[in-house]
């Protein structure tokens, strides 16, 4: 199988991953509810692996990075945890459902939200959220990367527009957590939620978010914690504040050393070569008759994400073609980006979408070019 869905979740791990966690389903107990070299091994590797995150995003403490299921976690902690009724609250159309929908359960709490459109390319202007800021605008909510186009938001931009207003600033870094930098301070980002299982090349059910020291977060949860038991109210300091029951250990463990590979072999190397791919393959399919790709090709700065369409076939048939005849694993459908779709006109045919990996090989991308040159001669 040639794997081309890694915006979906990154199929292949470095092999340290397994290792680690394999290692600590044998050998870690519970962070934080014990003394023992089990309890303690597990506060170790949980504070290690906090340790590099701070390190990767540029934060100003471990202690500020929460760990969390996956990005939808925390975006749902961010969002409802922040907003209060008679809030104002930006977006854009490139937004994921795990934006779009704790947003709209806001709404419906008397939260005032604006959705932003995007030009025919799928690109969001920052004048226009800055002119949408409000007397009462609370935070300004957005991804890094759209998981649809590839398309992505100067988040630096956008953090300056939220310091100048005094709004918080919320990024979605799911598709680019682990492919381009990112530093929290210096982008002025109030709270930036992440996935592991992504291009951070670590396992299903981690990741996390940063917040920064000073803003305060509703927890969406509340229980045990193994510190100051017989309190009522859950502990308010971080990160316990965020983190109720038994954190995920085991995948944190596999995280910790997906981390460790990354820091490795370097983020700026990663990135050079996903994308190489992605611009190899774009240059392959785009003259192709009756292929159209979807998003912003002239700028170099995009994640490594190539959608399209053949003619008016659905995106569901095109990518089980190319599963069941070429062995290509991609991804059709509506991407959980439904107004994005709407923006592109494509709510009814989706599209497919090629994500690349600096596991894909040159060859594999030709074979993919293919494929979908062959697909569109049918």
């Amino acid at each position: 199988m040639i794997y081309m869905d890694n915006a979906a979740t990154t199929l292949h791990k470095p092999p340290q991953v397994a290792k680690a966690i394999v290692q600590a389903l044998n050998s870690i107990g519970n962070a934080g509810r014990g003394a023992t070299e089990a309890s303690l091994g597990a506060s170790r590797v949980i504070y290690d692996t906090r340790e590099k995150l701070c390190r990767l995003f540029g934060g100003e403490s471990p202690n500020r990075i929460v760990f969390t299921a996956n990005s939808t976690e925390s975006l749902n902690i961010a969002i409802k945890g922040i907003l209060n009724p008679g809030d104002h609250v930006i977006t854009t159309v490139l937004e994921h459902n795990s934006v779009l929908r704790p947003l709209y359960e806001c709404r419906e709490r008397g939260i005032e939200l604006t959705i932003l459109g995007c030009d025919g390319k799928g690109n969001i202007s920052c004048e226009n959220i800055e002119s949408a800021v409000k007397e009462n605008t609370r935070a300004i909510v957005c991804t890094h990367g759209s998981n649809l186009t590839g398309n992505m938001i100067d988040i630096s931009a956008v953090g300056a527009i939220a310091e100048k207003h005094h709004v918080l600033f919320v990024v979605d870094a799911s598709q680019t957590a682990g492919v381009f930098p990112v530093d929290v301070q210096k982008m002025k980002i109030d709270i930036l939620c992440f996935t592991g299982h992504k291009s951070l090349r670590g396992p299903q059910g981690t990741g996390g978010m940063y917040v920064r020291t000073g803003v305060g977060v509703r927890p969406l949860l509340s229980g045990g914690s193994g510190v100051d038991t017989y309190n009522i109210h859950h502990p308010k300091e971080m990160p316990t504040a965020l983190e109720a029951g038994t954190l995920n250990g085991h995948g944190i463990a596999g995280l910790n050393a997906a981390l460790s590979y990354l820091e490795e072999i370097g983020m700026d190397s990663v990135r050079a070569q996903e994308l190489s791919l992605m611009r190899m393959f774009y240059e392959g399919i785009c003259g192709i008759p009756g292929v159209k790709v979807y998003g912003d090709f002239e700028t170099r700065q995009r994640c490594p994400i190539v959608s399209f369409n053949i003619g008016d076939y659905d995106s569901s048939e095109v990518s089980d073609e190319l599963f069941s005849v070429y062995g290509i694993a991609t991804r059709p459908g509506a991407h959980c980006a439904p107004l994005m779709h709407k923006a592109l006109g494509t709510k009814d045919q989706g599209a497919v979408r090629f994500s690349f990996s600096h596991y894909n090989t040159e060859e594999e991308v030709q074979t993919a070019i293919e494929a979908v040159r062959k697909l569109a001669e049918d």
